[in-house]
């Protein structure tokens, strides 16, 4: 028995896991939901963020030394975009603070990609930890270019010679543990690579990276994956031998939080003898595990889950009124509840973000653009209870279509795609920073376009089919398309090619608006970002126009904050715009 206990303690770990943080270096706003003798009771207060994630860190990893176990600290991917952090620093906060987190590996996202192999580049060199791609061949770049990433020093990518993963090996007791790096291989459908690299079929990848590795007697093996929960299910269905998936891209946070009016699922689900772990989003919570595999490399034990890092106060509201007793019932069920630790925070890391990133962001936070009457929900798709989908991303279409026009630019109508939005806006003022920062954080520039009406009809039901699920291969409740000017009804019941049954065109004569067929024959002009212009997502009829050309001067979050800043509060009524009829339809 001795023996036997020894040797399954060779192969402890302790695994620390964060993914999607998107330069939320900061602790983050969260909202639960509370019950308390039959009183709902909503709490506000914030979690996370990078100080805190650094201190429990260095807490989880003195317990594994303590504890003999090996100690890994992982990222899934989408480190950049997202906040005014990112629009200031443009990924030169996120690599430094980064640092200070010390991960073992990250796994290239699709966010870090977005602008191209630039950015990845300069994020190259100022990381000290391997930046992840298993998947990602440079075989064909060109050696001439001046953001060539192939061959360099921090960057695990695909081998050609073999058809693998270049992989990291850390030490297991007195094994080896092999973590592959694997990405999206729709990356040049949903992000900005450069033309001269491919991405190789996730599965296959790993398939044959598992093989190797086999081959060479190395069993314990953890797949960094950034290609969403259902994906990382099917490469655990599909590719056996897998110990661990750690996993990002789908915002997933697993663990039950019914409790607090949030999420109830496994933390560590297993398919096929595989476990996966994500850690939900915005650098919210960091996900510890303790895992126990045996000398093959299955997993035959796992405890953990994610963790909020709340503060010490909170706000709490209810329809009727909060009594200091409900203030201390509700701070002991916090402090009782497993997965909910408090606001330590890491000094240094600290500092560095209030003394070097933070100056640079208080006018921003200062200036307000104008009022918003009541809460904009922004949910992608529609809903039971929001069947028009996002109360937010048309008014951001009607802002890109006015901001156009003011430009002297003629155009019929506006459209973009759910993703481009991120966030609700809240009752009350709204700041620039809130514009740039949490709403449309990603600065792409607009284009405008002509285009013919058969083209109208293809493309507006080749982005919701992907964006609902309703074609064979769904991009993403992301592309789901929100328009100003061009009123559309979509029935997911109908055939393919026949789900459009109404599609209407904004005509405005003396102020009087009037709505008509668009005719498949005639030619319409329209105002897009240019990631929906580049035909990704579904979008690609739109790479039918006539012509297509970028608006100087005006990106989609420029559009927005100008015409806020006119117009001063969003009191108005949109009519919707949005008509979607499918057996799909999302619950409430």
């Amino acid at each position: 028995m001795t023996t036997a206990h020894s040797t399954i303690a060779q192969y402890q770990l302790k695994l620390a896991h964060i993914n999607d943080t998107h330069s939320h270096f900061d602790a983050n706003r969260v909202q639960f939901t509370l019950l308390q003798q039959q009183k709902e009771l909503t709490l506000y207060t914030h979690t996370g963020g990078y100080a805190r994630i650094a201190k429990q860190l260095k807490n989880a990893k003195a317990e594994a030394l303590s504890k003999q176990q090996a100690f890994l600290f992982l990222h899934a991917g989408d480190s950049f975009q997202g906040t005014l952090y990112f629009n200031e620093f443009k990924g030169k906060a996120n690599s430094d603070l980064l640092n200070m987190l010390k991960p073992d590996a990250m796994v290239l996202g699709n966010h870090e990609i977005d602008a191209g192999n630039a950015p990845v580049l300069d994020f190259l060199n100022d990381i000290q930890f391997p930046l992840l791609a298993g998947n990602m061949d440079l075989s064909q770049e060109s050696l001439n270019k001046a953001a060539r990433l192939r061959d360099h020093k921090n960057l695990l990518d695909y081998d050609p010679d073999t058809e693998t993963a270049k992989v990291l090996l850390k030490p297991l007791g007195d094994k080896q543990l092999a973590i592959i790096g694997i990405t999206l291989d729709q990356m040049a459908e949903i992000a900005g690579p450069d033309e001269d690299i491919n991405f190789i079929n996730a599965i296959e990848t790993t398939r044959r990276t598992v093989k190797r590795l086999k081959s060479r007697g190395i069993d314990h093996i953890i797949v960094l994956s950034h290609l969403g929960l259902e994906q990382d299910r099917q490469l655990a269905e599909q590719v056996a031998d897998i110990g661990v998936i750690v996993g990002g891209h789908s915002h997933t946070l697993q663990g039950d939080f019914s409790a607090l009016g949030l999420s109830n699922m496994p933390y560590g689900e297993r398919v096929n003898d595989t476990a996966i772990l994500h850690a939900g989003k915005y650098a919210e919570t960091l996900g510890l595990a303790d895992i126990i595999f045996d000398d093959k490399g299955k997993v035959v034990s796992l405890n953990g889950g994610n963790y909020f890092m709340l503060d010490q106060q909170f706000i709490l509201q209810s329809s009727s009124e909060v009594s200091p007793e409900d203030y201390t019932k509700v701070r002991h069920e916090l402090q009782s509840h497993p997965f909910i630790l408090f606001d330590e925070e890491d000094i240094d890391v600290q500092q560095r973000i209030s003394q070097k990133y933070r100056p640079s962001l208080e006018a921003m936070n200062n200036k307000i653009l104008g009022f918003v009457p009541k809460n904009l929900v922004h949910t992608r798709l529609p809903s039971k209870a929001l069947p028009h989908g996002s109360e937010i991303a048309p008014w951001v279409s009607r802002s890109m279509y006015q901001e156009t026009l003011e430009l002297g630019i003629e155009i019929d109508f506006a459209l973009h795609n759910a993703g481009g939005v991120r966030q609700s806006l809240d009752k009350g003022d709204v700041s620039l920073a809130e514009v740039l920062g949490r709403v449309l954080p990603f600065d792409i520039p607009l284009v405008a376009y002509e285009i013919q009406g058969v083209y109208l009809f293809q493309l507006l039901e080749s982005a919701i089919n992907g964006a609902t699920n309703n074609s064979v291969i769904g991009t993403g409740a992301g592309s789901f398309p929100y328009t100003y000017g061009l009123k559309y009804f979509y029935d997911g019941t109908q055939q393919l090619g026949q789900r459009i049954i109404k599609l209407e065109i904004l005509r405005v004569s003396k102020g009087v608006n009037t709505w008509l067929d668009v005719d498949p024959n005639a030619f319409y002009k329209g105002v897009s970002s240019s990631y929906t212009a580049s035909g990704k997502e579904g979008y690609h009829p739109i790479l039918q126009a006539k012509w297509c050309k970028d608006i100087e001067g005006l990106s989609l979050p420029q559009a927005f904050s100008r015409f806020i800043s006119k117009v001063q509060t969003l009191d108005e009524i949109l009519e919707p715009q949005v008509h979607y009829t499918s057996h799909h339809l999302s619950p409430a």
